[in-house]
């Protein structure tokens, strides 16, 4: 005599159960598979807003106040500002002009 009811034996082989194992086995890669791309995506956006506030927002500011006006931007010196600053240290360093030659 079997150990097993001949009811449950009839039910474990009509099917069901092996389709149920499928579909738990399927079901929990499938979740593996969606936490992982959370897990990513997650990572992504929060990079994404850590370099936003600390590099695009002081940038944008910074540039939105030049635009107005309220902070000047970098002005490079004219030609005639830099000769006269040539001019200038040669006068004053040793062995400038006036100094005799060796």
């Amino acid at each position: 005599m079997s150990a097993v009811p001949r009811g449950f034996e009839d039910f474990l082989l009509r099917g069901n159960v092996v389709e149920l194992a499928v579909a738990v086995v399927v079901g929990a890669a499938f979740t593996a598979v969606v936490d992982a791309f959370v897990s990513q995506v997650m990572t992504f956006v929060l990079t994404a807003a850590v370099v936003y506030v600390i590099v695009v927002l002081p940038l944008r500011s910074t540039a939105e106040r030049r635009a107005r006006g309220g902070e000047p931007g970098l002005v490079a010196p004219t030609q005639v500002e830099l000769l006269a600053e040539i001019r200038d240290l040669l006068a004053t360093a040793p062995g400038g002009p006036g100094t005799p030659a060796r």
